[in-house]
Parts: structure tokens; C-alpha cells; sequence
């Protein structure tokens, strides 16, 4: 997760992350904590102790709009391949696949 946030290019650190139940770890919970991010998972079925309330996963279940549009964009060969060698190229070609399903579906 460490990776994740040092590759992050935003200017600040989000303060919310949202996983699925793979995230769902007290090390990890800790980890987030000391950079000032709130995990939100929810609980695995073999949890002894919740975690998370539920007023954090009402912003989970509103997660399938990111997946879907991850599945839209896989529909975009020169993205699944990746033929490009230079980052700018292929964030350049991301930015016309979101602006292309975005015109589609407005």
C-alpha cells in the first residue's frame, strides 16, 4: 500500500480509501491511520470483531461505478495491450478513452 500512496500523483493524500474485503486487516487499518487516511472494507466473513460502521459502506456500495468504468476502458485495445513505452502517451490515450465513454454515455 506503501507503493500505492508514493506513486499517488496527487497533491495530497486522499482521507478516505475504499477496498474490498481483501483490505479488511488491522495492520493495515494502522498503516492508513499513521498517514491520516480512514480504510473503509467491509468485514470479512471470519472476522470476530467489525470494523467498519455502517454509515462508512454506504460510500462502498456506490463502488461498482468505478469497476464498471474500469470494464468499459478494457474494451479500448491500445489500453489492454499497452503498446506505448512512454507514460504521457498512454495517460494521453486513458484521458480519450474516459472522454469517449463519457460523450457516449451522456
Amino acid at each position: 500500500m506503501e507503493a500505492v500512496l508514493a506513486g499517488c500523483f496527487l497533491d495530497e493524500l486522499p482521507a478516505r480509501l475504499i477496498g474490498d474485503k481483501a483490505y479488511d486487516s488491522d495492520p493495515l487499518d494502522a498503516q492508513m491511520r499513521e498517514y491520516g487516511i480512514e480504510m473503509i472494507a467491509p468485514n470479512r466473513a471470519n472476522r470476530k470483531r467489525a470494523t467498519q460502521d455502517k454509515r462508512a459502506l454506504r460510500r462502498y456500495r456506490r463502488r461498482w461505478k468505478i469497476e464498471r468504468v474500469f470494464a468499459w476502458m478494457q474494451n479500448f485495445r491500445r489500453l489492454t495491450t499497452r503498446w506505448e513505452r512512454h507514460v504521457e502517451n498512454f495517460l494521453g490515450f486513458v484521458h480519450l478513452a474516459c472522454l469517449k465513454i463519457l460523450f457516449r454515455h451522456l
